[in-house]
């Protein structure tokens, strides 16, 4: 995951400089393009190495929807739009400014959470742009924040607080909740991992524990196989319901596809479609390198794809979808 000359894929995507570019979870190097088409549940396509656990970036944030979720059903979330400092002590959801920040903030990704967490600040990502056509010349540069709610940012920090405040209302681990509670009853295999930092250990009930991000910006994040992937995905595209267990609420997958009030095309930590060639109800999962987890609910589609060209994705649905109908 490096390029030649050193620099770390994420640094040099996201154009990062200062302070906190220091890599402090694990990294490995990418596979080669993969990916996984199902048309109804069952194996329409596939290509490349689909079992391997490859660095997945981003598409974690889509998992700690679905974890948030569980949260919920479990009532260790009484309601999203509570401040998350009423039931997570400590100095990360305690200052004036952060008490006011609910759980649905931290979904939406318009927290506009200040601080340092797991030694890296907030500030990192301020102005941060992406997609086609990303200008992140001043990303990193510090901007005055608004009220919580108030501003959509892409802020990998603040995500990694919502994974923090979910690990203390657990009081587990994350990743052994995600392989009890989803991806072992899917089938999925034993071979993906999530990773912290090394600066990412907490101590909850008396009990060392590693709290997980959202990402790989700094190393770390989720390491899974293409078909891991796609059985996640298919769980999600049936509703949470698999072999007629409901592993994830309905309704909370389906609050999770409402537009934000500040981004159209946001969720919960799901982006919403906003190619108006493809059909409007899709949703996806995304991470830099070009992953993807497509969930497409007219047509009965989850279509996996493992570093596949940043230009050909919209290209690649749409035949897809043309395919089908």
């Amino acid at each position: 995951m490096f390029y030649p000359d050193g620099a770390y894929v994420g640094n040099r995507e996201w154009d990062e400089k200062g302070p906190w570019t220091e890599i402090v979870g694990p990294v490995e190097p990418r596979g080669g393009p993969a990916g996984i088409v199902l048309k109804g549940g069952k194996l329409a396509a596939e290509w490349g190495d689909v079992e391997r656990a490859d660095m997945t970036f981003s598409i974690a944030k889509s998992y700690l929807s679905v974890l948030a979720g569980l949260a919920v059903a479990d009532g260790l979330i009484a309601d999203i739009d509570e401040p998350v400092g009423r039931s997570v002590d400590g100095p990360h959801f305690a200052s004036p400014h952060n008490a006011r920040i609910s759980w649905r903030h931290l979904l939406n990704m318009n927290s506009e959470w200040q601080g340092e967490i797991f030694g890296k600040s907030d500030q990192v990502d301020h102005f941060r742009q992406i997609g086609v056509g990303a200008d992140n010349s001043r990303k990193g540069q510090r901007r005055e924040l608004g009220e919580p709610g108030s501003l959509y940012e892409y802020n990998d920090v603040r995500v990694n607080a919502l994974g923090y405040a979910l690990l203390r209302r657990f009081g587990r681990p994350l990743p052994q909740v995600l392989r009890e509670r989803i991806m072992d009853p899917i089938g999925a295999s034993q071979g993906w991992r999530w990773e912290g930092y090394e600066t990412s250990w907490v101590e909850i009930d008396g009990e060392r524990m590693q709290s997980v991000p959202g990402g790989g910006h700094w190393g770390g994040g989720l390491f899974i196989s293409a078909r891991d992937h796609a059985r996640f995905g298919q769980l999600v595209a049936q509703k949470g319901i698999w072999d007629g267990r409901e592993l994830i609420p309905s309704a909370w997958l389906e609050q999770s596809l409402k537009p934000s009030p500040t981004l159209a095309n946001y969720g919960f930590l799901w982006w919403l479609n906003a190619n108006p060639k493809l059909p409007a109800s899709s949703f996806s999962a995304q991470g830099a390198g070009n992953n993807l987890i497509w969930i497409d609910p007219e047509h009965d589609l989850v279509a996996v794809l493992r570093w596949i060209d940043k230009a050909a994705i919209d290209g690649f649905l749409e035949r897809l979808v043309a395919a089908v109908e």
